[in-house]
């Protein structure tokens, strides 16, 4: 079997394999606590880095942006609101317009229509007086 001395211990067989498992796994938890070190100053630096008032003033900014934004979309809702009402106010003096109109001409032409009935029965009258006088008396005239 192999064997081997380190301070005066001598190793064999199965000690020696525990001691390579153990000197590599603290060997592996050495090299990622250096990476994790490595890591967190690189973080470090990044954050000692960041300008803090640049990012105030550029969210200040934005939220300005934002509700310029929203005061600008209420504006535009109440002027739709307000062309809404006018379309609504015009479309009823329309209807209105349209009906009085109706009103008129039916009115117009009931009138024209019993002025042209009477005036066709006076016509009538007359032709048929005209007409009787002629039967009448066929020689005058």
């Amino acid at each position: 079997m192999a064997e081997f001395e380190i301070a005066g211990m001598t190793f064999k067989g199965g000690k020696m394999a525990v001691i390579l498992t153990a000197l590599s796994t603290l060997g592996g938890a050495s090299w990622a606590a250096f990476e994790f070190y490595k890591d967190y100053m690189d973080m470090k630096e990044i954050v000692q880095n960041i300008d803090v008032d640049a990012i105030d003033a550029k969210n200040v900014q934005i939220i300005q942006k934002l509700d310029d934004a929203i005061e600008y979309t209420r504006d535009i809702e109440k002027q739709a609101d307000r062309v809404e009402d006018k379309t609504r106010n015009m479309e009823e003096k329309v209807r209105d317009m349209i009906d009085k109109a109706s009103e008129r001409f039916e009115t117009r032409r009931d009138s024209l229509m019993s002025d042209n009935a009477r005036d066709l029965k006076e016509l009538e009258k007359r032709f048929g007086d005209k007409l009787q006088k002629a039967l009448d008396n066929p020689l005058a005239d």
